[in-house]
Formats: structure tokens, C-alpha cells, sequence
């Protein structure tokens, strides 16, 4: 019985992993779009999108670390 709980848990880190890089790469790809439209708010929107993908790897990793 303990192979196969092992086995979940490495799934479980791999799709947090696959979902921390997506929700990173919508990130980043909504703040080069939203310069491109307006690129007078370069600061603000990199400042705001490194905030959220700071927080999304930090979530990333307590759901790993978890368990």
C-alpha cells in the first residue's frame, strides 16, 4: 500500500508544478499584452506581475512541501 501513496504524492507534485508554470506563463503573457496596449504602465503591471508570480511559485511550493 505504501508504493502507491508514494506514487500519489509524486503526481500531485508534478501537477502543481505543471499548473504553478501555467498560471506563470498567463502571467506573463497578460502583462506583455496589457504594455502592449498601454505602455505608460510598464512599471505598475511588471511590478504587479512579479508580485503574482512570486506568489503563485510560493503557493506552488508549500503544495509540495505539504504533502
Amino acid at each position: 500500500m505504501l508504493p502507491i501513496i508514494a506514487e500519489a504524492a509524486i503526481a500531485k507534485a508534478g501537477l502543481v508544478v505543471i499548473g504553478a508554470g501555467l498560471g506563470i506563463g498567463l502571467i506573463g503573457m497578460k502583462a506583455a499584452e496589457s504594455t502592449g496596449r498601454n505602455p505608460a504602465s510598464f512599471g505598475k503591471v511588471l511590478t504587479i506581475s512579479i508580485l503574482l508570480a512570486a506568489l503563485v511559485e510560493g503557493v506552488a511550493f508549500v503544495a509540495i512541501f505539504m504533502g
